[in-house]
């Protein structure tokens, strides 16, 4: 997976990586832990009316030349650009979200990458209680990152469960079996997603960035951010959210 204009360098510099390009894990976790803290999960565009293009080198452009964020196909599209770079394995899997009240159709992107024999899921791009660094796929008791416990549950032969513990309790996360995805399969929902009325991210401002104590997130006119155990809330006037995206999430409106 390919753009033209991806330079693993200018990668680098835009999520503040500043050690080896190696293809092992250690590397890919510090890639993935510095590009969600780096690269805000965001939908301006879509609140904006503009359309999301998955063209790779639109991707490259937005988020390492403009310094913007994006959703998950975005993010994980860029992501997956880094992994090729160094020649990592991997694969795309499409995801059924499952923090909704209805089924949902399986909208959400995350990638297989293969490290030293083994597959580990890798996730840029769900939000709030998404993973933050890679899970090894055959793992499946509890996995504590940061702040945060995470576990892939099977709850049958075939499919995954990605579950988070909130507030004491595990929350599903969103579901995947092993059938390999491709770029151009994410296409349809790329489009539902950012131009369907009833989809989230047309009816709400969503930013979100992984901070290395907990996350801080913006959901509609709500600023959340949590340290450790402690949340802290505040309300965020229209006339105030260009200067919080620009101070809290170094975003800018005008992009």
């Amino acid at each position: 997976m390919h753009a033209e204009n991806f330079d693993l360098q200018r990668y680098f510099e835009r999520i503040a990586y500043t050690g080896a390009a190696r293809p092992d894990l250690d590397c890919v976790t510090e890639i993935m832990r510095r590009q969600l803290c780096a690269v805000p999960f965001e939908n301006l565009d879509v609140q904006a009316g503009k359309r999301i293009s998955l063209a790779l080198e639109d991707i490259v452009d937005k988020i390492v030349a403009r310094r913007r964020g994006g959703y998950c196909y975005e993010v994980n599209g860029l992501f997956a650009m880094a992994l090729s770079a160094l020649g990592v394995p991997f694969r795309f899997v499409g995801c059924r979200p499952m923090t909704y009240p209805a089924r949902r159709p399986r909208t959400h992107m995350a990638i297989l990458a293969r490290i030293d024999g083994e597959e580990w899921l890798c996730d840029v791009g769900f939000g709030s209680y998404g993973i933050r660094a890679p899970m090894r796929l055959n793992e499946t008791g509890e996995v504590r990152q940061d702040c945060d416990t995470f576990q892939l549950f099977k709850p049958n032969q075939h499919e995954f469960q990605l579950r988070a513990r909130v507030d004491g309790d595990w929350a599903n996360q969103y579901c995947f079996d092993l059938s390999q995805h491709e770029w151009i399969d994410f296409l349809p929902a790329n489009w539902l997603n950012s131009t369907h009325p009833d989809t989230l991210f047309v009816k709400s401002l969503i930013v979100m960035r992984q901070t290395p104590e907990g996350r801080v997130i913006l959901f509609g006119d709500r600023l959340k951010t949590a340290v450790g155990d402690e949340t802290t809330v505040r309300t965020v006037p229209p006339d105030q959210l260009a200067s919080v995206l620009r101070e809290v999430f170094d975003l800018s409106l005008e992009d």
